[in-house]
């Protein structure tokens, strides 16, 4: 029986170890995404020889991470459902796993997929340079941010706790409530709060001193960052396009590719998305044995 255990900062080295064998770019194969949502999805890792193994609440599985036997690794996930008297369930995978899934047990498993969970993946030239008609809003809208008395700041040691303020009172500015509120509340605080020994890299915008928004992620593989968290004050036009800009070009550079991860399915949030005109979008399945 596999063991698994929560997702702890000791963690760390071996974990990214494995997860950079499958190069996967979709966000929930970074180590700092499973420490973030445990809270909300009650994740559970475990090592089996070379392979990362995730295990949801709900007691499903993300697609094996690492190198080797992948059916060993499979046929290890399907005796630990059966522990638990479950069929074999995966939550995630990408669409290469997907086929290999097919192609090795074929008939054996259902797919589906759900287009809200898949992640936003932009050309880093896109997104620092704004360039063509397609991204002219974006820049009026930085144009008129930069009008103020404003400047870009790496997160340190030394502003952090501004942004842990400047999270308290967008939170409260938004009146979240439920799941969302746990979810923001979770994530971006346990983001802020472990940044440093999670190896985040992040940065803020400050408006005559004042921060005013805040950013963080980390590398997926070693040509896509995924950003985590981004906060801003939308009552400061601009705001928003301004601190994605600027984090990509003094955070990003030598990446290909910006995961900005999925839409969830919020309507708003995907209009926003798809106004950056991602290179593509990062598809993701689940699957069921029959």
């Amino acid at each position: 029986m596999i063991e698994f255990k929560e997702v702890e900062l000791t963690d760390k080295q071996w974990a990214r170890e494995l997860l950079s064998y499958s190069g996967y770019r979709g966000c929930e194969y970074t180590f700092g995404n499973n420490f973030l949502w445990q809270c909300v999805f009650y994740t559970k890792i475990a090592r089996l020889k070379d392979f990362y193994l995730i295990k949801s609440g709900s007691g499903g599985y993300f697609f094996p991470a690492g190198r080797g036997d992948f059916r060993e690794a499979i046929e290890a996930l399907r005796s630990d459902a059966a522990v638990d008297n479950r069929p074999l369930t995966f939550v995630t995978m990408n669409k290469t796993s997907k086929n290999w899934l097919a192609e090795n047990y074929p008939n054996e498993f259902e797919f589906s997929t759900d287009r809200a969970f898949y992640d936003y993946i932009y050309n880093f030239t896109d997104l620092s340079e704004l360039k063509g008609k397609k991204y002219h809003s974006k820049r009026n809208f930085i144009n008129r941010f930069q009008e103020n008395n404003w400047c870009f700041e790496p997160i340190s040691p030394q502003n952090i706790a501004e942004c842990v303020t400047m999270n308290e009172r967008w939170l409260k500015e938004h009146e979240l409530a439920g799941n969302d509120l746990l979810r923001e509340s979770c994530v971006v605080n346990t983001g802020l709060e472990h940044f440093f020994d999670l190896n985040f890299t992040g940065g803020l915008l400050r408006v005559d001193g004042e921060v005013v928004a805040f950013t963080f992620g980390e590398p997926a593989t070693s040509d896509t960052f995924v950003v985590h968290a981004e906060k801003a004050f939308a009552r400061i036009c601009g705001s928003y396009p301004a601190i994605n800009k600027e984090f990509v070009n003094h955070a990003c550079k030598g990446f290909d590719y910006i995961n900005r991860e999925e839409d969830m399915g919020h309507e708003n949030l995907r209009k926003a998305k798809c106004s950056y005109h991602p290179a593509f979008l990062e598809e993701k399945f689940k699957a069921i044995i029959k």
